[in-house]
């Protein structure tokens, strides 16, 4: 599978980004992402740690090391999107720390 096909996927790159901080079990992860089902978690879950980004945890799911390069590469792409949204009249925004 294909990067871009796999982060293309909807609640991938979500998943990913909200366990930047540390691992979350599926119940923490289904409270963070509003909307998203159970079944699609898992699904992605699946599809995330056989492409080796996040592992099984005693405390739920992280990020590998590839995990942690790709939060790393995704940090510049949060920034541009909270200027974005500020300049789009969106100025609830704030920056995220990783």
């Amino acid at each position: 599978m294909a990067a871009m096909d796999l982060f293309g996927r909807r609640w991938a790159l979500r998943i990913l980004w909200e366990l930047r901080a540390g691992p979350l079990g599926a119940r923490a992860l289904l409270a963070r992402c509003e909307g998203l089902s159970s079944s699609v978690l898992y699904q992605r879950l699946r599809e995330l740690a056989s492409s080796g980004i996040i592992a099984p945890s005693a405390d739920g799911y992280e990020l590998t090391r590839l995990g942690t390069a790709l939060r790393d590469a995704l940090h510049p792409l949060d920034e541009w999107a909270i200027t974005w949204a500020q300049e789009q009249g969106h100025n609830d925004q704030e920056p995220t720390e990783t």
